[in-house]
């Protein structure tokens, strides 16, 4: 019996998908529920039962939210290079790519939500958890300089395990340099949106994920710097219930609002249109 073909992956990172007859079912991993993938998309990547928010890819996060055939994607052509001869990276570019279909663990562009023009970059966790290299925080410098230029907002989708080790001190450094993009972004009178997706953690979350005018999160999406498990080792002692869930940390005053993903799109083209509406006046 051939194998092959047996099983198949959907559009975003949904566990558990295969093929069954002419339809596509997946297994939430949280309920363990069986949906058809096509019902899974259009309730926006959210499990019917429990609620449970798959993670979705960095480009059909961008088609949630921009308005019909408005994103054109900028500096495509950027692609991570193995800069310290760390071993065995290339193979792990190669699978990353392979398990993602993108070249690097960020999409940026330009499109328009409600009718109106704004930069976006999105992360991708499926490119090695989402983790920032060099060409990471250079095509996101590159989007906020674009901005810049032309005054344009910018929203950022964030997910990400942190710092990319193959990289070393140059992966770290990106937390600084997208953070001067930010502040010369933000000098200008221009507004920064972030959506903080599960997970937005390590130097993501330290530095660009955290630096917006406004920032929104998904329900639950687990946001900070260190994971819980590092920080109950270190402080040898028990996290409180919900510790660094979006919900929490919110209630400490670091996220504005916690938003629905089927209003994302009403919440964030409303906010454009008021910046929009008072930069007019």
């Amino acid at each position: 019996m051939k194998l092959k073909g047996l099983f198949l992956n959907a559009n975003n990172q949904l566990e558990g998908t295969e093929k069954t007859g002419k339809s596509r079912i997946i297994v939430c991993s949280k309920c363990g529920v069986e949906v058809s993938v096509s019902r899974i998309r259009k309730n926006n990547f959210i499990c019917p039962k429990c609620g449970h928010y798959f993670t979705v890819r960095a480009r059909r996060r961008i088609l949630m939210l921009v308005d019909k055939r408005t994103f054109v994607e900028m500096d495509s052509d950027l692609l991570p290079q193995n800069i310290l001869n760390f071993p065995g990276y290339e193979d792990k570019l190669q699978q990353a790519e392979d398990k993602s279909r993108e070249k690097e663990s960020v999409v940026c562009g330009v499109g328009e939500i409600n009718g109106i023009t704004c930069c976006i970059f999105s992360m991708e966790a499926r490119f090695m958890m989402g983790s920032m290299g060099a060409v990471t925080g250079e095509k996101i410098t590159r989007i906020f300089e674009y901005a810049t230029e032309n005054h344009l907002p910018v929203l950022g989708i964030t997910v990400s395990g942190g710092a990319r080790m193959q990289e070393g001190m140059i992966s770290l450094m990106q937390m600084s340099k997208v953070s001067a993009a930010v502040k010369r972004h933000s000098d200008h009178g221009n507004l920064y949106i972030t959506l903080l997706t599960n997970p937005t953690t390590g130097g993501v979350d330290a530095s660009f994920a955290m630096q917006g005018d406004i920032i929104l999160a998904e329900p639950r999406a687990r946001v900070g710097f260190a994971g819980p498990r590092v920080i109950e080792k270190t402080l040898n002692q028990k996290l409180p219930e919900g510790f660094q869930l979006a919900e929490h940390v919110m209630s400490c005053g670091f996220i504005d609002e916690i938003v629905p993903r089927d209003k994302q799109k009403e919440y964030i083209g409303k906010i454009l249109q008021i910046h929009q509406e008072n930069a007019n006046e």
